[in-house]
């Protein structure tokens, strides 16, 4: 059974309201009809089974059988930290991530990263990234759907965890202006970054006798972060890690660690 997207907004009650592309999509391309048995999820961890108990051309109603929810713990909650990458790579990273579990993406610009997008540009491919997620959530069968932060530069994304690690009362710092976010937001148990460092250690190693459950890990541009931005990662308590022998291209790593901290803290 195909499922469907919907924001919470749209579940009242025992009714859910579909309307814009998913009802589209319902209606026109899957030919979905009155009394039909419809799968629909909101992205915050429920997912519904319902009927279709009325439509017109563009809405429709659909009357709620059961709910399912996700459990109220994640045994890890995974932050992808990758740099912007040439051309459409991140559109796959978006989806494939999804895919992995990953909770959130936090895109960043580096040193060595090739694009070079104004404000508007930035705000459309973010956009776009989040519509890949969505998509990937519903394919994969995902209760809920990973945040995709918008893009920062890795110099304010340092500036943010460092800051997250003091005391209340001095986190005054100017980086934390930039975007308002929460200090809670950029706090980990455990932060990797990826180099080819003669200082990296095997993910594996990090893992071994930590039980934090908030873990991110930074994925670098092609060229890999210059060793000025690994130093100020390691003063911000991030750990230097490889990926294996071999190397990887920036789109393959992220996905690779990703993997290797799901197996290594699986269940």
């Amino acid at each position: 059974m195909s499922r469907f997207f919907v924001p919470k907004e749209s579940v009242k009650g025992n009714i859910i309201h579909v309307a814009g592309e998913e009802a589209h999509h319902i209606l026109d391309v899957m030919r979905l009809k009155v009394l039909d048995e419809v799968t629909i999820f909101d992205g915050t961890g429920k997912e519904y089974t319902g009927i279709v108990r009325a439509a017109d051309r563009k809405t429709l109603e659909v009357q709620i059988k059961s709910t399912r929810e996700s459990s109220t713990g994640k045994a890890i909650l995974l932050t992808l930290i990758q740099a912007i990458t040439k051309k459409d790579k991140m559109d796959y990273i978006a989806e494939k991530a999804t895919e992995l579990g990953v909770s959130r993406i936090i895109p960043v610009t580096t040193e060595r990263t090739i694009p070079e997008w104004n404000d508007e540009k930035k705000t459309s491919v973010v956009e776009r990234w989040r519509k890949i997620a969505q998509e990937a959530a519903k394919q994969c069968g995902r209760l809920d759907i990973p945040e995709i932060r918008s893009i920062i530069s890795f110099t304010e994304l340092i500036c943010h965890c460092e800051g997250a690690k003091r005391p209340k009362q001095s986190q005054k710092s100017d980086c934390f202006a930039l975007s308002g976010l929460a200090m809670t937001a950029w706090d980990y148990d455990i932060k990797l970054i990826a180099a080819l460092s003669d200082r990296a250690i095997k993910i594996k190693d990090v893992l071994t006798g930590c039980n934090g459950v908030k873990i991110a890990i930074a994925i670098g541009p092609e060229g890999d972060y210059t060793p000025h931005e690994i130093e100020e990662a390691v003063k911000a308590d991030f750990k230097v890690v490889n990926l294996g022998p071999l190397t990887l291209k920036s789109d393959t790593a992220g996905l690779a660690a990703l993997s290797i901290i799901n197996y290594e803290r699986r269940d």
